[in-house]
């Protein structure tokens, strides 16, 4: 019998596979990367045509040990790590790493985890494709670059701890300079007005202020608005126009990557990390049945709008059994792809549309079931009719007593057929304006009558801040990183205090203004949107092998070198740069000094400026206030005073109940548990057993401690063991047994004879 094997890069993926070959395969997982750059080092021979060297990841010493044993007893070994230049650089790594040159077998990839996806790949393995390979280095090695020569500066100026980033250092500029948009912007007045209008009928519709009868007009002030409102008093309206017309509404493409994560975001409130981490687990497999296991969406890190003609099929299968041939369009629907798009995979599907959300749906989890349910009705919507919208626009006249005449417009629109909206409905905003609903019948030349006329004082707003949808839409916008790259890159940022959420938007913070303010000035092009979208554009080019990898390090580090050398002189003068600090009113209870705001990766906090000796922390209101808690008044004891420092004792309740803490916290910490007697006696000293709690569970021990250290974790009955006299207690099943390891006594309980 043939000994395949079989390396994935997940236990999951791996699980999946194994179900679908037969018992000639072993599927194992590589669990990622199995080499890298080491950590210690820049690891890269800028002198000589920036060699990287490669270690084995530490941890890993034992899985690449287990895997030459398993290639080493294969005939063939098969590399199907994932099917992107991360996946190319995995199987890459893993032939260098298992000396695979020359084994029978080779690199085979699939965009779905399916019986027929994973057999077709098994049956044409290729070689590994060495330009992806290329391209994932490059992107490392200038990754690495920037990170490791750019940090160290940042740990001079700013302050230690600080990460610099290729890509994260950009997406951080994009919210710094929308913050700075919105604090220059200034307001504009601007009035609005609409009026209430009856038809003859009885029925009312509302037409909005457009104009004068011959242009458009703005309100700019309430001058301008009382003039008009003094006009419209008395003012006969009138039906000056009527215009009918039927919109066909086309469905949007199947999702890519940037697309899945806004979405997932507005409809579902997912982070951008979360939405990937669901998504792959969708994409590695899910067990269904008994004895099926399957990948129910393709795979989550893509670019491109291409689908199968298989899939397409199945699509138009499904939608003429379940909805009818009035649901699906007379030509099938081709999607393509912009012109940066890699078009290595296909959108994001499912990789059955027979299989709904709801069939598949006790098989999921929750966060899996909703984002399932959003990337099949999203596909299947994508290959549906077009809904037909009928459209009514109404223009009224209205004609002042002092010969003025003014325009207000009104328009409606009624769904005549759903087509794709009866699976995929549209999604609006809290700012998106109201959607207008049917107009009563109307025609030229009726007559109305004013009901109610409404005025309203408006300021221009300014530019929104991004939410993780709308800074992944920004990246995508501007070309800058790749689908695989935009959730890390967000987390990343996050995690190193660049930006924060606040209620779902992103801020920078002073550290992340103060960053990109170094980041500006002495490193423009780095965290210049075109050279950063330009440097992906070159990456792509060597990916399909129009490009030399060492010719776009040559000329990125030359740049890249000059401006650090003048950076680093610049500073050595300077010196480190102070971040500014908001102070507030509240002073710290703990030293006496007036606390800061500060921010971390779930918005700002007030803290106190004394850390780390003092790490005093509180949170803050709407309005950037310390919340004020009302603090029950602390009780104290008589009679009790602290052993260490002579202070009151004050009554407590904590985590493990109730306790005695010394009053002069935190200068004296001195605290004092409570003891629970048990009615057990201690058998080392003679002094009351008591039960404790520690981090980790429940123990029992001498009340004299630390005179006394008796201790046991199970309950003691007070009995001492017939065979040794050590103390017997009872574990946690219920049954009585000796304290003692090395005996073996134990009391029969019910049941056992």
């Amino acid at each position: 019998m043939a000994n395949n094997l079989v390396i994935v890069e997940s236990p999951t993926k791996a699980a999946t596979i194994k179900s679908f070959l037969g018992s000639g395969y072993k599927v194992v997982a590589c669990q990622g990367h199995v080499r890298d750059l080491p950590k210690s080092a820049l690891g890269v021979d800028v002198e000589h045509d920036f060699e990287p060297r490669y270690i084995n990841i530490r941890g890993k010493g034992d899985l690449i040990r287990d895997l030459k044993k398993e290639a080493k007893k294969a005939d063939k070994v098969y590399l199907a790590s994932d099917p992107d230049r991360e996946g190319e650089a995995i199987s890459w790594h893993l032939a260098q790493v298992l000396g695979l040159e020359g084994k029978n077998g080779g690199r085979i990839s699939f965009n779905e985890i399916t019986k027929g996806a994973v057999k077709s790949a098994i049956a044409s393995p290729r070689k590994i494709d060495m330009a992806l390979v290329d391209s994932q280095q490059t992107r490392r090695i200038l990754d690495r670059i920037v990170g490791y020569k750019l940090s160290p500066l940042l740990w001079k100026t700013v302050q230690n701890g600080l990460s610099a980033g290729r890509v994260q250092s950009v997406a951080t500029r994009l919210v710094v300079d929308r913050e700075r948009e919105i604090r220059a912007f200034v307001p504009e007045e601007y009035w609005t007005m609409a009026v209430t209008l009856n038809t003859r009928s009885g029925k009312s519709f509302v037409a909005r202020f457009h104009g004068t009868a011959s242009k458009k007009m703005t309100l700019n002030s309430k001058e301008s608005c009382d003039k008009v409102l003094a006009s419209l008093k008395d003012a006969v309206y009138t039906v000056r126009k009527v215009e009918k017309n039927t919109k066909y509404k086309a469905p949007h493409a199947p999702f890519t990557t940037s697309q899945l994560q806004q979405e997932a975001f507005k409809r579902l409130g997912f982070s951008s990390k979360k939405t990937m981490r669901v998504a792959q687990s969708l994409y590695e497999g899910i067990v269904l049945g008994r004895h099926e296991e399957h990948g129910l969406i393709t795979y989550m890190r893509t670019d491109s709008l291409r689908i199968s003609d298989e899939a397409r099929a199945s699509a138009k299968e499904h939608i003429l059994d379940r909805y009818g041939k009035q649901y699906y369009p007379e030509k099938p629907r081709i999607y393509r792809s912009g012109g940066s798009a890699q078009d290595a995979h296909e959108a994001i599907r499912p990789t059955d549309p027979k299989k709904t959300p709801d069939q598949v749906k006790d098989a999921l989890s929750s966060e899996q079931y909703r984002l399932y349910k959003l990337i099949w009705e999203r596909f299947t919507a994508s290959q549906m009719a077009s809904a037909v919208i009928d459209c009514q626009n109404v223009d009224v006249l209205a004609e002042c007593a002092d010969g003025k005449k003014y325009l207000f417009k009104a328009s409606g629109e009624t769904i005549r057929f759903q087509g794709y909206l009866k699976v995929y409905g549209e999604w609006k905003e809290e700012s998106d304006s109201d959607a207008s609903g049917k107009l009563p019948a109307l025609a030229q030349g009726d007559s109305l009558t004013e009901k109610d006329l409404q005025h309203k004082q408006n300021f221009t707003q300014p530019p929104r801040r991004y939410n993780e949808a709308s800074l992944v839409d920004a990246l995508e916008e501007k070309g800058i990183g790749r689908p695989s790259t935009y959730a890390p890159t967000i987390e990343t940022i996050l995690t190193r205090g660049y930006i924060a959420r606040e209620k779902k938007q992103l801020i920078p913070t002073k550290l992340g203004e103060v960053t990109n303010d170094i980041m500006e000035k002495n490193f423009g092009p780095v965290v210049d949107y075109e050279f950063t979208a330009n440097l992906e554009k070159k990456l792509d080019d060597i990916a399909e092998g129009k490009e030399d990898y060492v010719r776009v390090l040559s000329g990125f580090y030359g740049e890249f070198k000059g401006l650090l050398d003048e950076a680093e002189k610049e500073y050595a003068e300077k010196g480190r740069v102070e971040l500014p600090r908001e102070e507030l009113d509240e002073v710290c209870p703990n030293c006496g000094r007036r606390m800061v705001v500060k921010s971390g990766r779930f918005g700002k906090f007030a803290a106190c400026p004394g850390y780390p000796e003092c790490r005093t922390t509180m949170r803050l209101d709407k309005d950037g206030k310390v919340k004020k808690t009302e603090k029950a008044p602390e009780e104290v004891v008589p009679g009790m005073t602290c052993p260490k420092c002579g202070g009151e004792m004050v009554k407590k309740n904590g985590k493990f109940g109730e306790f005695f803490a010394c009053r002069n916290y935190p200068k004296c910490r001195y605290t004092y548990q409570t003891p629970k007697t048990i009615g057990v006696k201690c058998p080392k000293c003679g002094g009351e057993m008591v039960e404790k709690s520690s981090r980790k569970s429940t123990f029992y021990g001498c009340i004299n401690f630390p005179a006394c250290d008796y201790s046991l974790w199970d309950e003691p009955t007070g009995r001492a063991c017939p065979e040794c006299g050590e103390m017997l207690v009872k574990k946690k099943n219920g049954s009585v047994a000796c304290s003692s390891r090395s005996c073996k006594y134990k009391e029969k309980t019910e049941g056992e004879g």
